[in-house]
């Protein structure tokens, strides 16, 4: 810059000599900076720390023989060279934190495996309404219960609700013989939750999976 012999960043005297100049030589300067790439590899922070990333002076190394040892970093280090493995830091909290001579590559596939494989077995339950009149004929509740099954096999509980409309609460006893013969059809399969109950115009009755 032309007026690099006359001041730098920080000086008062500059500031009042060439104001204009030195707001613009700092805007400069803070944009190159913002702009300029960094070399520094950025650390997953899902991962362990490995190698010449581990900051412990002292640490427990676990060799691939299962034989422990304390040693300074640089010990451990050598270690896992000569097993031309890595060192993997898989207790940072213990004192020494503890590191394990293995190969990287492979630890992080096995745990991502596991991972996935745990989240597939995961299984949040919802709850599936199906709903009924208490003039509900057979064809229509037996197409009720095969979707009740399904869903019970799937592990999720199942809301039975009968709704009542008008003169259908003349009708509220025959709706709850209606619930409670769709349990039955359920019963190998499920359990009751929740009895069947009146909330306002509806009777709802809970299945939830029975896993004994």
């Amino acid at each position: 810059m032309p007026w690099d012999h006359l001041f730098c960043e920080g000086r008062e005297q500059d500031k009042k000599r060439f104001p204009k100049a030195y707001t613009t030589r700092i805007r400069l300067q803070r944009y190159i900076i913002a702009k300029r790439p960094t070399t520094r590899r950025r650390r997953n922070d899902d991962r362990p720390k490995i190698n010449d990333e581990i900051r412990s002076s002292k640490v427990r190394v676990i060799k691939p023989d299962d034989e422990h040892e304390i040693a300074d970093i640089d010990r451990a280090l050598e270690i896992a060279r000569s097993y031309n493995l890595d060192l993997v830091e898989i207790a940072p909290g213990a004192r020494p934190p503890v590191c394990k001579v293995i190969d990287f590559g492979k630890f992080m596939y096995e745990k991502k495996k596991k991972e996935k494989e745990a989240k597939k077995k995961q299984h949040v339950i919802q709850v599936k309404e199906l709903r009924f009149r208490p003039t509900t004929d057979d064809h229509d509740l037996e197409f009720k219960t095969r979707h009740a099954r399904e869903f019970l096999e799937s592990g999720d509980k199942v809301k039975a609700t009968v709704q009542f409309r008008g003169r259908d609460m003349l009708y509220t006893e025959q709706g709850e013989t209606l619930l409670k013969n769709f349990a039955k059809e359920l019963e190998d399969i499920s359990k009751i939750e929740s009895q069947p109950t009146m909330e306002g115009r509806r009777m709802i009755m809970i299945l939830s999976p029975d896993k004994s």
